[in-house]
């Protein structure tokens, strides 16, 4: 997400940057190259006013003329700006009621409702502990009460059955009393999506508000759509008190209109963004970390909390107790380091947030090198035997030409893995031995100053491009 966005903007703020004094005519230059970089990502033309506006208004001040860096003055102003159109800070969902919290869910068809519906009840089960039950009350498609039903399994929250034969308030109420009677947490009501807005929907979403008094109406809109998203989720803020925004295949939108519209158009903040199809898709939105993510600042506390989240501690921790131990990192090692790193999002997703690797994340992605790359290791390291992975050193001429030919690749491809590996296992053992975190930081440091001129090192020549 902001890919475009974040280049345009980065080259802009790069000549301003560096001046050592601000004028009205080097600022009104560089302003002009981010209007036109907000409007190229959708951004609503009102809101690209307001904030060049603002932005201008605050350069051109006393405090920046004097400061000892006007440049990076003026990009702090840039990011505050972002922040503030977007909401200060992450607006967490209000729970704080008699349960069950009933949390009703809108949009259109086609959003990613029922999907938002699955994940929001994934996050609240494994975040903040909670006890949840999800319920369609879409009369309409048959097959979203049994889309619901799969999905609710598969999360392994509480499904209450429903048809289309009964009234949406009705299946709500329903919910409501047995989550009471089952001592529920929290009670997600999935409603029925539309191709448009029309009276009868509005009035039949209304009516189902008022009778379960949701402390939490939250819109779900596809990112994708832009600054239509924007004024989707006012039409339904008019007619419906929203309390927040979940914006949907965030991972798919280089651009970013809809999340820097959203806050400004409807006033109601971003709650949460879907970044993917997977049901632990789904983040806080936070408006500051987006706002240094944009201008390539990177963004590690998510990157910590998602690591907290997704990383398996027990194999860390079995891994740190057999290096201690002064053994060997062996391809069984290696091999669940790549599925932590998948875990992870990836190569470039883990770039992304950190700063100033913003160009080289977005040409790992692009190139789809990391996809390509880790489910070859994958192949060739399942096709070991048990005692090939623990010693690599015993594989041979004949034994290559087993491995390569179980897992379809080449004897060039094997022997790359293998280096890459004597690669790691160096690094893995200064982390055993005495002053080992400070080895393998410098040796971390040396890595990426290899990355950041381009792919990481060991690729083969036809994944480079």
């Amino acid at each position: 997400m902001f890919d475009s966005l974040q280049e345009r903007l980065s080259q802009s703020l790069k000549i301003v940057a560096g001046q050592a004094r601000l004028t009205e005519e080097n600022i009104q230059d560089t302003l002009r190259q981010v209007r036109m970089a907000l409007l190229e990502a959708d951004v609503a033309l009102p809101v690209v006013r307001d904030f060049v506006a603002r932005v201008s208004t605050q350069a051109l001040g006393m405090d920046v003329s004097q400061s000892l860096d006007p440049g990076q003055q003026f990009v702090k102003i840039v990011r505050d700006e972002l922040q503030a159109m977007m909401g200060e800070a992450n607006d967490a969902l209000n729970l704080a009621v008699r349960p069950p919290a009933v949390i009703l869910m809108a949009g259109l068809q086609g959003s990613g409702k029922t999907t938002s519906v699955a994940k929001l009840a994934k996050y609240l089960k494994t975040r903040m502990k909670k006890s949840v039950s999800v319920v369609s009350a879409d009369v309409y498609r048959p097959a979203a009460i049994a889309q619901l039903e799969t999905l609710a399994r598969e999360v392994g929250v509480r499904f209450v059955p429903s048809t289309v034969l009964q009234k949406p308030v009705d299946i709500a109420l329903a919910a409501i009393d047995d989550a009471r009677k089952q001592f529920v947490d929290v009670v997600i009501v999935d409603t029925a999506g539309r191709l448009a807005i029309d009276a009868f929907m509005m009035e039949e979403i209304k009516a189902l508000h008022r009778a379960v008094k949701p402390v939490e109406t939250l819109f779900v809109v596809d990112a994708m759509t832009g600054q239509d998203a924007a004024n989707t989720a006012r039409a339904f803020n008019e007619a419906l008190e929203l309390t927040g925004v979940i914006l949907t295949k965030a991972d798919g939108d280089t651009r970013g209109g809809a999340a820097l519209s959203v806050r400004a158009i409807t006033g109601k903040p971003i709650k949460f963004l879907g970044v993917g199809e997977k049901v632990d898709a789904l983040e806080p939105f936070h408006p500051d970390r987006v706002a240094s993510r944009i201008l390539g600042m990177g963004d590690v506390l998510s990157l910590i909390e998602e690591a907290e989240q997704k990383l398996d501690r027990q194999k860390a921790e079995k891994l740190a107790k057999k290096l201690k131990k002064g053994r060997g990192f062996d391809l069984e090692d290696f091999r669940d380091q790549l599925q932590q790193m998948k875990n992870m999002g990836g190569i470039g997703a883990m770039l992304e947030k950190l700063p100033g690797m913003g160009n080289v994340a977005q040409m790992a992605q692009q190139s789809n090198v990391e996809n390509t790359l880790f489910r070859q290791m994958e192949a060739i390291i399942n096709s070991m035997t048990p005692g090939e992975r623990r010693n690599p050193d015993i594989i041979n001429g004949s034994r290559k030409r087993r491995i390569t030919q179980g897992s379809g690749t080449q004897v060039q491809d094997l022997n790359r893995l293998l280096k890459q590996h004597k690669q790691m296992q160096k690094m893995m053992k200064k982390v055993g031995s005495k002053g080992g975190m400070a080895k393998l930081m410098r040796g971390m440091e040396g890595m990426s100053k290899g990355m950041a001129g381009g792919m990481p090192p060991g690729l083969p020549p036809h994944l480079r491009r």
